[in-house]
């Protein structure tokens, strides 16, 4: 696992086991908060470790960003921590995370210990923490899945931003209007750095770039698959490169997320040709 400081008290764990999820400790005066967790036990205890051992205080907080697993999957190894997130995490926790996570354990041997937790304290638009002079000003940032938040640490003007930012931007589980206007909605938003949820730190002289990058990608995914469909072409013809994406991204891993998207938006785009929903 790696780990970097981004500020004196702001450190970022980038897993070495599963798609570089990211996870963020802040330390305060008051104790720490955590801003999601990693899939496996073990590199998430050795953020605890870190926490306990090397700083000598404890997490106060857990933040869930969303409720997919990989951001999720250690919150129980902080017992005592108040746990937050999005009312619409709760319930998908509730309804699909605790079916997932049985499912999971038994082709993974290393998630048989976890025990899922429900947050405790919830919201719908926004929520903002204040802990040890430190202000998390939270908000709804749905697109990459319905309960997706970010949190903003307003005296560094470090951005968490989870899976809506992302080495590949990714919607399988959300929303591609949704996504592409929450991407759209931090042009702009003079940040330091910007701590994604998968792949690396994105520091300030790169942010506006990135953001580009990741808006152009939806656009050309989309008007490939438009074009794909129309002609009657094959959908596995578009390749992530030729909507300006590497395939090394994530490891490799980006591959196959943009199968993906592929496949996610063209089920949206061929029902919306058909005349049985609105716009996407």
């Amino acid at each position: 696992m790696q780990r970097e400081r981004v500020a004196d008290d702001i450190y970022v764990f980038i897993s070495d086991q599963y798609a570089q999820v990211s996870a963020t400790l802040i330390t305060t005066s008051e104790g720490a908060v955590l801003f999601d967790t990693l899939l496996y036990p073990e590199e998430t205890r050795q953020i605890q470790r870190f926490v306990e051992r090397r700083l000598g205080t404890t997490v106060k907080f857990v933040i869930n960003s969303h409720f997919h697993a990989d951001h999720t999957a250690g919150t129980w190894l902080f017992e005592d921590a108040q746990v937050i997130a999005h009312a619409k995490c709760r319930e998908l926790l509730e309804r699909r995370g605790r079916e997932s996570l049985e499912h999971a354990k038994q082709h993974l041997p290393e998630l048989r210990e976890v025990i899922l937790v429900l947050p405790e304290t919830t919201f719908t638009d926004s929520y903002l923490l204040n802990v040890g002079g430190k202000t998390f000003q939270l908000w709804s940032t749905p697109g990459h899945s319905p309960d997706s938040v970010m949190c903003l640490i307003k005296e560094d003007r470090v951005l968490l931003a989870a899976d809506t930012v992302m080495a590949l931007p990714h919607f399988v589980d959300g929303s591609f209007d949704k996504l592409y206007a929450s991407l759209q909605s931090l042009r702009g938003g003079n940040y330091e750095n910007v701590i994604q949820g998968h792949g690396d730190i994105v520091l300030r002289g790169e942010i506006e770039d990135k953001l580009k990058s990741d808006t152009a990608y939806l656009d050309a995914l989309l008007l490939a698959v438009d074009h794909a469909l129309a002609k009657g072409l094959p959908l596995e013809n578009i390749d992530i490169e030729s909507c300006g994406k590497s395939r090394i991204l994530l490891h490799g891993s980006a591959v196959e997320l943009h199968r993906q998207n592929v496949m996610t938006l063209a089920a949206q785009r061929r029902e919306l040709l058909h005349g049985n929903i609105g716009r996407i």
